[in-house]
This record gives structure tokens, sequence and C-alpha cells, in this order.
């Protein structure tokens, strides 16, 4: 799909789900994204983009844990919206960006860049490079790549689109040229209509 067709996809989703616990990859808490955050040593000052972050509660996590400086992006102005909503007067001090990430640029830099479950969408080489490029541009020389995306042992499609299952060893080939791999695990998510997902938790140091 286009950009403007993925942007309508997206739409459409958020608009028919209620709630956040009505798309497969809702959790109540982040446990895992943020013990990964957390265990790259960063501080309440540290600049933090979750990308494809939407309805996640992992900027709820984030601004609970005093972190000042959160970006959220998606491409989908519904679920920014439904973030706000719940959040009132603290996501006030967020900055929301409704984008495409493979058209996104910014004159900020990043020392955290998280995904959870947006990569894995994107199936064209050239799309693939493209995101590539442009973490390694917006993520500071030392700072992580937080990248899950859905195992080889994972579901092929997720919300009537295709994506890609990654293992260890391609999503460290698909990030070498600007990231240092520092470690991958899987791990079973259980969505809230108790079905299982295995997702590639990966964590990466920018050169």
């Amino acid at each position: 799909m286009d950009s403007s067709s993925t942007k309508q996809h997206w739409e459409k989703i958020y608009q028919e789900k209620d709630t956040a616990r009505e798309v497969s990859w809702y959790q109540d808490t982040p446990k895992t994204s943020i013990d990964l955050i957390l265990s790259t040593g960063v501080d309440g000052n540290a600049d933090i983009i979750d990308v494809g972050g939407g309805d996640s509660k992992l900027v709820d996590e984030l601004w609970e844990l005093d972190f000042k400086n959160i970006f959220i992006l998606d491409i989908s102005a519904q679920a920014l919206q439904k973030a706000k909503t719940r959040l009132g007067e603290k996501g006030k001090s967020v900055i929301w960006a409704e984008a495409d990430i493979l058209e996104f640029d910014t004159e900020s830099r990043f020392d955290i860049w998280h995904d959870r479950a947006a990569f894995h969408f994107l199936t064209k080489k050239e799309d693939i490079v493209r995101y590539v490029k442009i973490a390694g541009k917006l993520i500071k020389t030392d700072g992580y790549l937080i990248i899950s995306t859905f195992s080889m042992n994972g579901p092929k499609k997720c919300s009537g689109l295709d994506i890609t299952q990654y293992s260890e060893d391609s999503i460290k080939k698909t990030f070498q040229k600007d990231f240092g791999h520092i470690r991958s695990f899987e791990e079973i998510h259980t969505t809230p209509f108790n079905t299982k997902q295995n997702f590639l938790f990966n964590i990466f140091k920018r050169k």
C-alpha cells in the first residue's frame, strides 16, 4: 500500500475499535519495553521516541517514571487522539507526531528509539532500507534502538496486512551497518482475545 492507503487502513482500525483492548497488540503494562529502556541506563532527560506508539500505554509508563522528553509518532490521528484523551493534562508535555515513519523527519535526535510491532509491517525491501536509514539518521551516536517484531514462529499477518517475520540473524543483518547488536530474545504475547503471538525483542546501539 502507498502512504495514503496505509493511513486510511489504520484510521479505520482505530475508528472501529472502541477501546485499546480490542486490538491484538494491546498490553496493560508494556513491561518488557520498559525493562529494555531502563537497561540502557538513560536518565529522565533522555529523548525517547515511540514509533507507531499510537494508543500504547508505554507513554503512560514513561511519564510515571519521570521521563521529560517523550515523542510519540503514529500514522493514525485516531490512535494519537485516544492516547491524548486518556492522558489528559499529563499528555500536554508529550510531543505528538502524526506521520508515516517512511516520510518522517525532524530536527530532534533520540537517545532511545522504541518500536514495538510497527517495523514488521514493512514488506518491501526499499521501505525496510528507508526505515533503517531514517533510524540511523535520527538516533544519536551511542543511542539505542529497541525494536520488536513477529518472530519466525509468530503470525504472518496482522490486522489484515502481511508482515515480515524476523530471526535474530536476519534482524542483525538488517541493522548491521549503523548499529551494534546487544541482545535478542523471543517472548510470547497473549492478546486480549487469549491468543498467543511470538515476538522477537531486540536492542541495538548506534555506532
